[in-house]
């Protein structure tokens, strides 16, 4: 078998083991793919169309860092290719496919974690109020910013929501997030009206008779798109005069910053965003410490 078509299977292979394993969505697989292709195709040229993935040596993964280094890529997508390599050799060691790990001793750089984009509490209350209720596509926009700002869901987990996972009773989703790991996520008495006027008079509207238990859906009947989302999201900033560099997860991390920023604890914040470990979190902890230093400033005697 050629090399081309043995790493091609190899990649198959991990590919089907994370999925199984860990239940990494497909947008993660394909970025753990797409890290190795690169790698591949690097290990390829440089030994003439004939090098296995399971050949590479830890001077091969050190001169692939350094090119993407002298490419000028960024430290954070250089830190995720090898971090993407370490999971792979890990992977082909456990399968006895190697004998030694190639990756054993890159150290992986020590990133400085930058906040999130974020908006302020009345730059939120502008965008929410962007969409046009006048239209059955208008009030389902706004449910769903509603629902992404109350309960800090991520794009994926919002365009794929079911109402078999809400309960308009307790006010809360059952959410499966990252790694197949469930949690749930309140709603709040606003979002839960936003969400209760489109199930009831924007919704029938959209599907025309096409049954389907996603929550969010198009004029065709389906869930939308993470890309249509972001667009979404884009054009109803813009065109309230907001002309942040946004991300797909400002409204996440809008709900995090607000949160910390009237009292939350930080394990409950790490809670409600689904995220394993609290290390994730701890980009919003300057906010919580800035909080406190207001209220010691406002509080105390000596402040």
């Amino acid at each position: 078998m050629r090399a081309p078509e043995q790493n091609a299977g190899l990649l198959d292979e991990f590919s089907d083991a994370l999925w199984l394993e860990d239940g990494l969505s497909r947008n993660t697989l394909d970025s753990y793919r797409n890290d190795l292709q690169l790698f591949s195709e690097w290990l390829r040229k440089q030994n003439q169309d004939n090098s296995v993935l399971t050949d590479a040596t830890h001077s091969d993964l050190l001169d692939f860092l350094a090119s993407r280094v002298s490419a000028k890529m960024k430290a954070s997508t250089t830190s995720r290719e090898l971090s993407s390599l370490k999971r792979f050799y890990r992977f082909l060691l456990r399968q006895g496919k190697i004998t030694t790990d190639p990756s054993l001793n890159i150290d992986t750089p020590k990133l400085q974690r930058s906040l999130p984009d974020s908006l302020t509490e009345a730059e939120v209350e502008l965008l929410l109020s962007a969409p046009d209720l006048k239209h059955p596509l208008g009030l389902r926009d706004r449910a769903m910013l509603e629902v992404l700002y109350a309960s800090g869901l991520r794009v994926s987990e919002l365009i794929n929501l079911r109402y078999s996972q809400v309960s308009m009773d307790m006010g809360v989703l059952r959410v499966m997030g990252k790694g197949r790991k469930e949690r749930l996520a309140p709603l709040g008495e606003e979002s839960l009206e936003w969400l209760s006027r489109y199930t009831k008079e924007a919704r029938p509207a959209l599907l025309n008779g096409i049954v389907t238990d996603t929550i969010f859906v198009t004029t065709r009947g389906a869930a939308m798109t993470r890309q249509a989302f972001w667009y979404l999201i884009k054009r109803y900033a813009q065109l309230v005069g907001n002309h942040k560099p946004l991300s797909p997860h400002t409204l996440r991390h809008a709900f995090a910053t607000h949160l910390l920023n009237h009292g939350a604890d930080l394990r409950v914040v790490q809670l409600l965003l689904g995220h394993a470990d609290i290390s994730t979190t701890q980009i919003y902890t300057h906010i919580a410490r800035e909080r406190l230093k207001q209220l010691h400033t406002k509080h105390h005697p000596r402040g």
